[in-house]
């Protein structure tokens, strides 16, 4: 057997089967024009407040017996530091000012819908959103500083800081996803839910540009 023959591991696989539900859902137009310096700090108020909603109900699942260790990994845990963002960026009462969209609500729904052991079902979505944020979240938080002013002080939920490599820490990601120990239709439905996880993701980005016309 060459090289070129040896199957790819689950993460490679999850990552070229869910690549044009993630290229389709990153060209929104809501979060390019956002990154592209096009709207104001009041639209990214708006993306974080409807993403507090949905880490919210991520970060709900209590930890089930024989999870993958990442999954219980605290050091990923978003929704504090998003919450004491929206305060530094002056949106202290954002769930009376900021409701869940209906795009939000429908995929707060869904994750709350999840059977707590349905491992791959959830890792679909644990890995959509954490590895997103290792990865271009990143990014986002340089641009907004740089577009919108924001400080740092408002720029926590991307500081990771008790991760001291993302690079290292989304290798060991990759490779505890690697283990799992997945028959086909397991495997089947961790793709089928990330495909899902981009689709909402997507959703909630074209309500933001909706929303953001709306506010000019």
């Amino acid at each position: 057997m060459t090289a070129t023959d040896v199957p790819a591991g689950l993460a490679a696989r999850l990552r070229e089967a869910t690549a044009p539900q993630h290229r389709d859902t990153e060209n929104r137009s809501f979060i390019t024009r956002l990154m592209g310096g096009e709207l104001d700090l009041e639209a990214y108020v708006r993306y974080l407040a409807q993403y507090t909603y949905v880490y919210r109900a991520l970060e709900a699942r209590e930890p089930q017996p024989g999870d993958p260790g990442f999954l219980a990994d605290q050091a990923l845990r978003r929704v504090p530091s998003m919450e004491a963002d929206l305060a530094e960026l002056g949106a202290g009462d954002w769930e009376a000012a900021l409701p869940a969209l209906p795009a939000t609500q429908a995929y707060v729904d869904h994750l709350r819908a999840l059977d707590a052991a349905d491992v791959p079902r959830y890792v679909a979505h644990h890995y959509t959103r954490y590895l997103g944020d290792l990865s271009g979240g990143q990014a986002i938080a340089a641009l907004v500083a740089r577009h919108y002013g924001a400080t740092e002080a408002q720029l926590g939920f991307y500081r990771f800081e008790a991760i001291d490599s993302p690079v290292r820490y989304k290798r060991a990601y990759r490779e505890q996803l690697d283990a799992l120990d997945l028959d086909r239709e397991a495997e089947a439905a961790l793709i089928d839910e990330a495909r899902a996880a981009f689709d909402f993701n997507g959703a909630i980005f074209d309500a933001l540009g909706a929303d953001a016309r709306a506010a000019a």
